[in-house]
């Protein structure tokens, strides 16, 4: 008599990713609900709040976001000023919201970031403000930390000056609808000079060197039915347009503060030369050569996600972009202050309700644009918010792992037999002693999906359902191959994937 293991149905498999994905939130020690003194002290900071004396409410600001956002950092106004721009953004003032050395400022140290789990947020700050009062939502009266521009007529800064003010955003848009108007034609000014001032400072990031993976973004999408899948999602030209805003305000932060000679920076060190060796070999390897001429962000630019083999380049590329962390200086200036993604130097500013050092970074900024003292509680915490951050963004990078491969599993575990198109990301043959490549190959890729054997190994991505795995046997990156689901385990996030001769 022969055993047939039955798939499990739907309702079992929804039941078991969801215990799967609420069990991370243990196995990682994520923080849970705000403690009862946290909620108090928000909802007295709120009771209690008083608004700026600079009144802006007549500014027209606007937010763009995602369509669900409601925790909204950022309003943006932008005219034209003789040749060039006059740019105001303003950005949320959480610092208003958190009494220094307080229960909320402990409780935001010991989060220090909000984690975007596929189960729910994981909010830094109390939703009574990240949601609701500190957040510049439409219509809202609100305190801001307003960032005046005057560009050029190349987009680049004439001048800056931060100002604490009230605001009142006049709309809440989203990047698709944005990039809609745009190619219809069909958009507002201030819309049209978005386009205007984006494409202008992209030019500029080039000009100096910056570099970006223009990698589609996965996102985990729940279902009506409670399941999960997982989606590609291009970057739209808006979003870079507007990132470019934001990012034009982190490098004026970084000006700010390094002519002050107090604060704290974002900071990656340029990739050695053994990994841009490394990585020339491999755009050798798949047919689109980077000689080295032309700087490696230019290079990036070039690259199309939706061809297979410059797919395998874009993760290939990944080594490039490593050693991101924080500088904090008073009195001093560090001698290595550059992003080098960036270009230049560059500081977190503009996401105080889901950053922590964003916080400190307004505060410290506005003191020295109207030229007074740093704040004291201010400059005592630099010191602890690279270790801080740290963490925290390690611990949002594991969970965002940890999520992804669950779901990936659970995508899986129906299809257990079955064959798939894929494509080679990184592939390995077999080292002389026949056991392994000595990098990891058959041991997992580092992220919960791995192989059980010791020969040869490489990562591949099935296209439908859109899933990446280690899958033993010997490949080459940027090929198409044929792949057989051997298992697939929710509660593990082990995937098991080999080679079809």
């Amino acid at each position: 008599m022969s055993h047939h293991r039955l798939s499990p149905s739907v309702h079992e498999q929804t039941n078991a990713l969801e215990e799967a994905l609420s069990a991370l939130r243990t196995e990682l020690e994520l923080p849970g609900e705000f403690p009862e003194d946290v909620l108090k002290e928000a909802e007295a900071a709120i009771a209690d709040r008083q608004f700026p004396a600079l009144d802006l409410t007549g500014v027209d600001f606007l937010t763009i976001d995602p369509p669900s956002s409601t925790d909204l950092d950022q309003a943006l106004f932008i005219e034209r000023l003789g040749e060039g721009y006059r740019i105001l953004y303003a950005i949320a003032d959480v610092p208003s919201f958190v009494q220094p050395g307080g229960a909320l400022d402990a409780e935001t140290r010991r989060r220090g970031q909000t984690f975007y789990a596929p189960d729910g947020r994981i909010p830094l700050h109390p939703e009574v403000i990240s949601e609701n009062a500190g957040s510049l939502l439409a219509g809202q009266l609100c305190s801001a930390f307003v960032w005046e521009f005057e560009l050029d007529a190349a987009a680049e800064v004439a001048s800056v000056l931060v100002r604490r003010a009230m605001v009142r955003s006049r709309a809440k848009l989203n990047y698709k609808g944005v990039q809609a108007e745009l190619d219809a034609g069909t958009a507002p000014p201030m819309l049209q000079l978005l386009r205007e001032v984006g494409r202008k400072r992209v030019e500029l990031e080039r000009a100096h060197g910056g570099a970006s993976l223009n990698m589609p973004e996965q996102e985990i999408v729940q279902l009506p039915d409670g399941g999960y899948r997982i989606v590609a999602v291009p970057q739209l030209p808006v979003e870079d347009w507007n990132a470019q805003i934001s990012l034009m305000t982190g490098m004026a932060a970084a000006s700010l503060m390094l002519n002050g000679k107090v604060g704290i920076l974002r900071t990656m060190p340029a990739p050695d030369e053994r990994s841009l060796s490394h990585f020339k070999r491999q755009t050798h390897a798949l047919g689109k050569p980077w000689d080295g001429q032309e700087s490696y962000g230019e290079y990036l630019r070039t690259l199309d996600p939706t061809d297979h083999r410059q797919l395998a380049i874009l993760h290939a590329a990944g080594m490039l972009f490593r050693g991101a962390g924080y500088t904090h200086f008073d009195g001093t200036v560090p001698e290595d202050a550059v992003q080098s993604a960036i270009g230049t130097a560059y500081a977190h500013t503009t996401a105080p309700l889901r950053r922590l050092v964003d916080r400190f970074v307004l505060v410290i900024c506005e003191a020295l644009s109207n030229n007074r003292p740093v704040p004291a509680w201010a400059r005592a915490a630099l010191p602890s918010l690279p270790e801080i951050m740290a963490y925290s963004d390690q611990l949002a990078g594991r969970m965002e792992r940890l999520a992804l491969d669950t779901v990936e599993a659970a995508l899986l575990i129906n299809h257990i037999g079955q064959e798939f198109d894929a494509v080679v990301i990184s592939g390995s043959k077999p080292a002389k002693n026949g056991n392994g490549n000595g990098n990891g190959a058959g041991t997992g890729n580092g992220n919960g999906k791995g192989t059980n054997g010791s020969g040869p190994s490489g990562v591949v991505q099935i296209a439908e359902p859109a899933v990446t795995a280690r899958c033993a046997g010997e490949m080459e990156p940027g090929t198409r191959v044929r792949v057989r689901l051997i298992s697939s385990d929710i509660a593990t996030r082990e995937i098991h994937l080999e080679l079809v001769d």
